[in-house]
């Protein structure tokens, strides 16, 4: 028995749900990504814990996944074990004083309408973003002017070795598309928002508006990881790409949308390699037609 059959065998034993040979294809938006050795979903922060402790045991890399909206994964096989916290820590408690308790694993989306439920305001903004709270608090995700820095007053993790621990306020290091967590050693568990009271139907009404641009403006009938590129200084990655005549530009499967360039999609049996290849060309010609350096949002899981 390897160490990764005996890291299986663990985490079965204390009640995670855990999938060996996994695609990861299946686990992101982008719908690339070749198999991890184990995929394991914890259903509570004691079995996080858990799968940490045991994971540097064994000497078991462990990568924590959310709804994988934001992933570029290898089209290699990947020896790993993905913690998969969709599904898995997703709990959503009303609290006293207008604030929501949310576990990593819930969708921003289920969140926001949650709030839409209890007549709080401050999440419209989040409706119609495909990641989880987890995923998005590491980036500060945000959408048509709002972010969860806005919103997320306390931010609750676990370390690599075992220890829980929590970050409030200004703490959590919220910035542009960052975070303190964005150096990826410690993993969110959850997190408290702060909410104010609003109308529901001003409520709905705004989610509606903003879903509907979304729909109107970007490629949402195809696979993608979004925003492909952060905002540069002084300009928007996608008005520079589509100034470059890059707009269907494509290799392989993958493509810049005709409908808007700031979106790479995947048009049909896109590879991570594709994926790598056009971004590398669009961030040269970029270069070397505007002399502005294109950073890609989007993160990248590799052996």
């Amino acid at each position: 028995m390897d160490r990764f059959d005996e890291y299986s065998a663990r985490l079965t034993e204390a009640g995670l749900t855990v999938s060996a040979h996994e695609p990861m294809s299946r686990h992101t938006t982008f719908r690339i990504g070749g198999e991890v050795r184990l995929l394991a979903v914890p259903h509570n922060v004691e079995q996080v814990v858990f799968a940490l402790n045991a994971a540097r045991e064994l000497e078991v890399p462990v990568y924590p996944l959310g709804n994988g909206s934001n992933l570029l994964c290898s089209d290699e096989p990947l020896e790993l074990c993905a913690l998969c916290l969709l599904g898995g820590l997703d709990t959503l408690e009303l609290m006293e004083g207008n604030r929501i308790h949310c576990g990593a694993g819930v969708t921003l989306a289920k969140l926001a309408a949650f709030a839409l439920n209890h007549g709080l305001t401050g999440l419209e903004f989040a409706s119609g973003i495909p990641g989880t709270l987890g995923g998005g608090a590491v980036m500060n995700a945000g959408a048509y002017g709002g972010e969860l820095k806005d919103v997320l007053i306390e931010t609750s993790y676990v370390t690599p070795e075992g220890e829980t621990g929590t970050l409030c306020g200004e703490a959590q290091g919220f910035g542009y598309r960052t975070s303190a967590f964005a150096k990826g050693n410690k993993i969110i568990t959850g997190g408290v928002l702060q909410l104010a009271p609003g109308d529901p139907e001003a409520i709905r009404a705004r989610m509606n508006e903003l879903n509907q641009k979304r729909r109107d403006k970007q490629p949402l009938e195809y696979p993608s990881a979004g925003s492909t590129f952060k905002r540069p200084v002084g300009g928007f990655a996608a008005a520079l790409i589509d100034q470059c005549g890059l707009k269907g530009f494509t290799v392989g499967g993958a493509q810049v949308s005709p409908k808007h360039a700031g979106f790479v999609v995947n048009v049909g049996g896109a590879t991570c390699a594709d994926v790598l290849s056009l971004t590398d060309q669009i961030h040269d010609i970029v270069l070397e037609k505007t002399g502005i350096p294109l950073e890609l949002e989007i993160k990248k899981l590799f052996p």
